[in-house]
This record gives structure tokens, C-alpha cells and sequence, in this order.
């Protein structure tokens, strides 16, 4: 299967965009939302066959001293292949020489990150407005 990397938001399908989010359980992205995270992002990668989209992930830095990664989904169906593996590099390579990265893992997730270079934060905090993912994410 040939994949294709697009490192920019032209002609993007909002709605396949939140297809990959439903397939991973997130129910509650709307394309307008989606659209509006993605165009605020410094970073995006977005990974299509010739079909379809199948997964993507996205960053915000300030260019120098630091930068979050968010959102790398890899919708279910194309799990397993290395496709998250590869967004990462991507983000990876744009935010080089940024001096600090974080992101938050999904719960289960962690083990991804670490492969990947990240550790835990000794002195990370966070707010949640939504109850559930506080109660799910905070100490």
C-alpha cells in the first residue's frame, strides 16, 4: 500500500478527517472544529492512501524554545502498519531544534511515546474543562 505524506491543509476533506477520529472512539470532533485546530497548527502531517485519509497528527511551537504535539491518529482499520510511527518523525523533523516538545499521551498509549524518545514530566500539569478526561488524565 502506497502512502502519501502531505505536510500542508490543501485540499483536505474535513469530513474523512473526523472519520479517523470516530474510528478511534473520539465521537465529539466536528469538522469545524477539526478544521479550526488543524489551520492553527504550526505543523501538520496528514497520510492518505489514493483513497482516502488514514491518519494524521499536528504541533504548535514557538518556534525556538518550545512545542506540543497533538492528535496523531491513525484510523483503526490502518493501525499496526507504522503510520503513527511516521507522523511522528515527520513532527519530529519539523520541530528540529525546537528545545523542549511535549504532548499527552492517551491513556495505554504511553509505551508509543517513550520508543519514540519522550519521558515522563516531573513537574507537568494540566486542566481539564471536561470532567471525565480530568478524572481520566489528572492526579
Amino acid at each position: 500500500m502506497k502512502l502519501i505524506y502531505q505536510e500542508d491543509l490543501m485540499n483536505i476533506d474535513w469530513d474523512e478527517m473526523r472519520q479517523v477520529y470516530q474510528s478511534v472512539g473520539w465521537k465529539k470532533h466536528t469538522e469545524e472544529k477539526i478544521q479550526t485546530v488543524f489551520q492553527a497548527s504550526n505543523a501538520v502531517v496528514i497520510v492518505r492512501t489514493d483513497k482516502r485519509i488514514v491518519g494524521f497528527g499536528r504541533a504548535l511551537t514557538d518556534g525556538v524554545f518550545n512545542a506540543a504535539i497533538y492528535d496523531i491518529v491513525v484510523h483503526k482499520d490502518f493501525q499496526g502498519l507504522g503510520i503513527a510511527k511516521r507522523i511522528m518523525a515527520h513532527l519530529l523533523r519539523k520541530l528540529e531544534g525546537i528545545s523542549c516538545i511535549h504532548l499527552i499521551s492517551t491513556t495505554g498509549n504511553e509505551p508509543f511515546y517513550k520508543k519514540m524518545g519522550f519521558k515522563k514530566v516531573k513537574t507537568g500539569m494540566a486542566r481539564y474543562l471536561n470532567s471525565a478526561l480530568a478524572q481520566e488524565y489528572l492526579e
